[in-house]
């Protein structure tokens, strides 16, 4: 393929594609560079294998560490398991993508997006979504696109199409929007309780963006003499279809129409029926085609079970407005919430049911150690403080299967939850713990992600987190059928797996703290995701409504078993101190205290410990050892050792000075010990403190009046 070079150039920013330059084995590649970013993005296809019916789409976004000019750690000195920011990637390449195949198609297709150099100004996710949609065009792969991402930012009063790291840090909202020619295909926000709609003109201001870029993919398309492939779908015999519909279909209506049943019944109904036909096709001859047919596919059962199933159950809420549980399209499930579910071992706990959905999350407060270090995230420096963690075990929707690592669901719900929260979060000068959430999906029949956020705010404020205010969450579905379109509030399962949408939003009585919609069909308008952002806000508030009246706020003290933490801030050029050689000091004073002591750069201390006269002993410790001394400064002190000219004493913790046998008294002493024995509380004055740092100290001249402020200070230090 020849070479292309091609700037794109809008808003004030420059995106420029290289083409045919690398990978020339892949079935399509580009290089697309804004600023020092530059992302290598491909698209390959391998023919279909046997079995498979679904498509088997595989995204891969990777980041070499040489691209920020950096080289890995560790024994290897090579990259090695890859950081969630990257998985979080590939599902936000994924997500837009997927739903522009033809749902026929069944060819094994990988895209895989290496970020070959990164500046610290443009972040390379949207550049390598818009990649994606370049590369599986060039390579001649079935697509309804073109596709392209933005990101939108709110700096001030102004929105800004791919703002820089700095710009996205200082703003509002971070915001990605992508789209197809046929309207928006996905969002994905986190915002500072922004209103509907600032975030409906923040999509709409994205989108207009998307428009040019998919304009310059098509101009791409057509200078390289290639055209946009829309294949046609392999004609199928309907035969086993038709036999399987003419005994389904009636039966199939009559159970999606029978309100009462819960899940659990309404699949065992659904199940008995496909069980009837499967046993009425095995009864046939073995030569009957229907038979055939059915042994030759072994999925065309289910495959087609389902699609009656999506059929009818579409209908229903397109021309009756009702749902398969018999709620209105407005309507959230029956709401529960508990708080304090387990023992205070567990520092928070929240339980949140909605229908048959149940997340349990628990709070967990940690010391700034225990603070997760990002450097392996190619972000130098940089720590989070709050981590919110899901899990999804096979039992909450009653299978058996191993229980694996984490994988690429679990992983961008737990992101989305966090997200949801963390605009709510005291600060660090506020609230210094470092926060942990874990939310167990114990039942789920749709919107889990939006049910941990729910279980996670009353799990923070079960905790003591003074949260600035609680935030509920609610999934919006959609069924559209040629120009009819029903927005669906509080989406189950099915309506999930069988819909056209999932489109989650997070948020205050104030406003969205997050938001993610994913599409199956080509795109949507941006009335319609209005109406669902706008029809979110009602659910929200009600779901809030059902949680504060379980706990109106944040508990006014953290658990007894929660670490208490003491904040001080010391010279930064005392910190060397404190730590002494090989860290020897600090080392010494947690053995002898029990408290964990973290310093940070700028001199501040944080020191914890379950029993708090645990952290305030080493707290004065160490304000004792950095304490600026001052000639005629009084304290109470406890002789420690004698030695023929005097005795020193431990006036502050950590601080020794000596008193000379000439200052114990006003009159001539014969022998230290006639005065003071080790262990004797004195009070004394610093005399004077000589070059070499050696501290003199005086029993003679102190005012009553000093002597009783020393000794009511030692009292409250104590």
């Amino acid at each position: 393929m020849a070479e292309v070079d091609k700037s794109i150039s809008f808003d004030g920013r420059d995106i420029r594609l290289k083409v045919g330059l690398l990978a020339p084995q892949a079935g399509g590649s580009v290089l697309i560079q804004s600023g020092d970013t530059a992302v290598l993005v491909t698209a390959t296809r391998s023919q279909a294998r046997e079995g498979i019916d679904f498509l088997p789409l595989t995204v891969d976004y990777e980041e070499r560490l040489y691209a920020a000019g950096r080289i890995p750690g560790g024994i290897m000195r090579r990259e090695g398991r890859p950081p969630e920011k990257t998985i979080l990637t590939s599902r936000l390449i994924d997500r837009p993508l997927r739903p522009l195949f033809p749902s026929w198609l069944r060819d094994d297709l990988q895209i895989i997006a290496l970020t070959l150099s990164m500046d610290e100004l443009v972040p390379p996710d949207v550049l390598a979504v818009t990649g994606a949609s370049i590369a599986t065009l060039i390579a001649q792969i079935p697509f309804n696109g073109p596709m392209a991402a933005v990101r939108v930012g709110l700096v001030g009063d102004d929105f800004i199409i791919n703002p820089t790291y700095a710009e996205i840090e200082a703003g509002d909202l971070d915001l990605v929007v992508a789209g197809s020619p046929h309207g928006v295909i996905m969002v994905e926000a986190g915002a500072n309780q922004l209103p509907e709609r600032d975030i409906i003109e923040a999509i709409d201001f994205g989108y207009e963006a998307v428009r040019d870029l998919i304009k310059a993919q098509q101009d791409l398309v057509a200078e390289l003499g290639l055209v946009i492939v829309q294949e046609a779908p392999p004609e199928v015999d309907q035969t086993l279809e038709n036999y399987i519909s003419d005994r389904a279909s009636s039966e199939i209506k009559k159970i999606l129409s029978q309100f009462e049943f819960t899940k659990p019944e309404r699949d065992a109904a659904l199940d008995v029926v496909k069980d009837t036909i499967a046993t009425a096709i095995t009864d046939l001859p073995e030569e009957d085609p229907i038979r055939v047919a059915a042994t030759a596919n072994s999925k065309a059962l289910g495959n087609t079970f389902k699609d009656i199933t999506k059929k009818f159950m579409r209908r229903q809420i397109i021309e009756d407005n009702v749902r398969v549980d018999g709620r209105k399209l407005d309507e959230v499930r029956p709401v529960s919430c508990l708080v304090g579910v387990l023992p205070k071992r567990v520092h928070g706990s929240g339980l949140f049911n909605r229908g048959l959905t149940q997340v349990l999350s628990t709070c967990t407060l940690g010391t700034p150690g225990d603070a997760q270090n990002l450097n392996d995230d190619m972000q130098l420096d940089q720590q989070k403080r709050y981590l919110h963690h899901y899990n999804f075990p096979p039992f909450s929707v009653g299978e058996t299967k191993p229980m694996r690592a984490p994988g690429r669901r679990e992983i961008g719900h737990g992101a989305l939850a966090e997200r949801s929260l963390l605009p709510v979060l005291p600060s660090k000068e506020q609230f210094p713990y470092v926060i942990r959430i874990v939310s167990e999906v114990l039942s789920s029949n749709g919107s889990t992600s939006m049910g941990s956020v729910c279980g996670s705010t009353l799990a923070l404020m079960d905790a003591g987190v003074p949260i600035l205010k609680p935030v509920s969450g609610a999934a919006m579905g959609l069924i559209k059928e040629g120009d009819e379109v029903r927005v669906l509030t509080d989406i189950q399962g099915i309506e999930d797996f069988l819909g056209d949408m999932d489109f989650k939003v997070a948020g205050t009585d104030a406003g969205i703290t997050a938001l993610q919609m994913d599409m199956k069909i080509s795109g949507l308008s941006l009335d319609v995701i209005s109406q669902a952002v706008h029809q979110a806000k009602s659910a929200r508030l009600h779901i809030l409504e059902k949680m504060l009246g379980c706990i109106d706020g944040p508990r006014t003290e953290t658990s007894p078993y929660a670490p208490r933490l003491l904040t001080i801030k010391i010279d930064s050029d005392m910190i060397g101190l404190v730590i002494g050689p090989g860290g020897k000091t600090i080392k010494g004073i947690t053995e002898e205290t029990g408290a964990k002591i973290d310093i940070e750069d700028d001199g501040t201390v944080t020191i914890s410990a379950v029993d708090e006269s645990k952290a305030k002993r080493a707290r004065n410790i160490i304000q004792g050892m950095t304490r600026k001394l001052h000639e005629g400064d009084v304290y109470v002190g406890r002789v420690t050792r004698i030695i023929p000219i005097g005795a020193f004493v431990e006036f502050l913790p950590g601080k020794e000075g000596m008193i000379h046998i000439s200052q114990l008294a006003d009159y001539r002493v014969g022998k230290v010990e006639d005065e003071v024995a080790v262990g004797d509380e004195v009070i004394v004055k610093v005399r004077e403190i000589d070059n070499k740092g050696r501290i003199n100290l005086t029993r003679l001249g102190i005012h009553p009046d000093q002597a009783a402020a020393a000794r009511e200070a030692a009292a409250v230090n104590r």
